[in-house]
C-alpha cells in the first residue's frame, strides 16, 4: 500500500495559495482517479484507491501545516504503511515557481510541515516531491508570501507543475522512486 500526502492548510482562505500546492496535487490525483477524499481519520481527509498497481491512499492532513506529522504518523500506523511507501508533496521556496525536485531524504530546510513529519516519523528518509514557489519579493514576509495566491502569470506554470507531479506519483507506483527522480528532476 502507498500513501501519497499533500501538505497544506484547511479552509477556504488558504485555497490556491503557494503553501497549499500539495493539497492541489492531491485534488488533481483524486479527480483523475475519480476518488473524492470523503473519508476522515486522525484529523485528515483521505481516499483509498484500488489501482492495478495496488492500493493507494491519498491524504490531506487537516492539522494545519505545522502539525502535519500529528495526522500522518497515526494514519501510517493504522494502515500499517512503511515510511518507504510514502510520498510527501509540498511547496519549496528554494526552487523557482513550477520547478520540481524529487528526493528520497533530506532536512526540513525551514519547512515546518516537513519538520513536523521528521519529528513524528523519526527519520528524514522519506520520498518527497518539492514544488517550487520561489522566494518572496524584497520586503515581503515569508508567511505572507506563502499564504498568498499565485500570480495570474504563474497560473500556466503552476498548472504544468501539478500535471508533472501527478505523472511522477503515477510513475512511482510502477517504478522505484530513484528512477522517477532521474526522470523528473
Amino acid at each position: 500500500m502507498k500513501l501519497i500526502i499533500g501538505l497544506g492548510n484547511p479552509g477556504k482562505q488558504y485555497e490556491y495559495t503557494r503553501h497549499n500546492i500539495g493539497f492541489e496535487i492531491i485534488d488533481a490525483l483524486a479527480d483523475k482517479w475519480n476518488a473524492p477524499l470523503t473519508n476522515s481519520k486522525f484529523n485528515g481527509m483521505y481516499a483509498t484507491v484500488h489501482r492495478p498497481e495496488g492500493k493507494v491512499i491519498l491524504l490531506k492532513p487537516l492539522t494545519y501545516m505545522n502539525l502535519s506529522g500529528e495526522c500522518v504518523r497515526p494514519l501510517m500506523d493504522y494502515f500499517d504503511i512503511d515510511v518507504e511507501d510514502i510520498i510527501v508533496i509540498y511547496d519549496d521556496l528554494d526552487l523557482e515557481t513550477g520547478k520540481l525536485r524529487l528526493r528520497q531524504k533530506g532536512s526540513a530546510g525551514g519547512h515546518n510541515g516537513i519538520k513536523s513529519l521528521i519529528q513524528h516519523l523519526g527519520t528524514q528518509q522519506f520520498n518527497r516531491i518539492r514544488v517550487g514557489v520561489d522566494r518572496p519579493p524584497a520586503g515581503m514576509k515569508v508567511a505572507d508570501y506563502v499564504l498568498a495566491k499565485f500570480s495570474k502569470e504563474d497560473g500556466p506554470i503552476v498548472a504544468d507543475a501539478i500535471t508533472k507531479s501527478v505523472a511522477a506519483v503515477e510513475r512511482s507506483l510502477t517504478k522505484p522512486f530513484i528512477d522517477v527522480m532521474n526522470e523528473f528532476n
